[in-house]
């Protein structure tokens, strides 16, 4: 394959099944380049690596891993994805339509559930990402090489490592939205009840706007 224009970094702890079905929906031969980057040793993931997928090992972390992704990267572009995600038909040209100025950006978000529950979290993300540009990883977030060495990369944080890059992301320059859905597992807000999970997410945003540390925050919420 010629260089790819994009290098997609997964991670992935113990969630083999969801990585598997977002490999699935990115088609074989598209010019990119497929990298999970498994914190858990997870056997069930070397099935993909015949299916032109790089498995990269790290230490557990969503920005560890992530971290680890991007050094084995080696496309311009560098998109972020949670394992629960999955990609609209048309998201790399739409990724790459980004204006030439722009530092990074995301995708708009969407849930895999019906009824009017998705439809208000749905709406609130709108929202919130309109008012405060502080989309969360779910909604994958792209970057270019350049620029994320210059920020650094993720920092090693038990949570909320999506919100601090995103943040410097933001001020570092022009961002990008992708007028394109990433479509996100509603499992969380289905085992945990759709204000429940809503409401804890509110919690901690909040909380951590306001100075509290994200170590402080994974203690309370019992995040390990």
């Amino acid at each position: 394959m010629q260089n790819p224009a994009i290098s997609v970094v997964i991670p992935v702890l113990r969630d083999a099944a969801a990585a598997t079905r977002l490999v699935g929906s990115i088609p074989a031969k598209a010019p990119v380049e497929v990298i999970l980057v498994d914190g858990g040793d997870d056997p069930a993931l070397l099935a993909l690596a015949r299916h032109g997928v790089r498995i990269v090992r790290s230490a557990p972390g969503r920005g560890t891993q992530m971290n680890a992704g991007a050094a084995a990267s080696s496309a311009d572009w560098i998109l972020f994805l949670h394992a629960d995600s999955l990609l609209p038909s048309g998201w790399h040209d739409a990724l790459l339509s980004a204006p030439p100025e722009a530092r990074g950006g995301w995708f708009r978000f969407a849930l895999d559930a019906h009824g009017w529950q998705a439809r208000l979290v749905e709406w609130g993300v709108r929202w919130r990402v309109r008012l405060f540009r502080l989309p969360y990883g779910d909604q994958g977030i792209f970057v270019h090489r350049g620029t994320f060495e210059a920020l650094g990369g993720f920092a090693p944080l038990p949570l909320l490592e999506d919100v601090a890059f995103v943040r410097r992301l933001v001020a570092a320059g022009p961002v990008f939205e992708v007028p394109l859905s990433l479509v996100t597992s509603a499992r969380r807000w289905e085992r945990d009840g759709w204000f429940a999970h809503s409401a804890r997410n509110l919690a901690i945003i909040t909380a951590y706007l306001a100075g509290v540390s994200p170590s402080r925050l994974s203690r309370w919420y019992g995040r390990r």
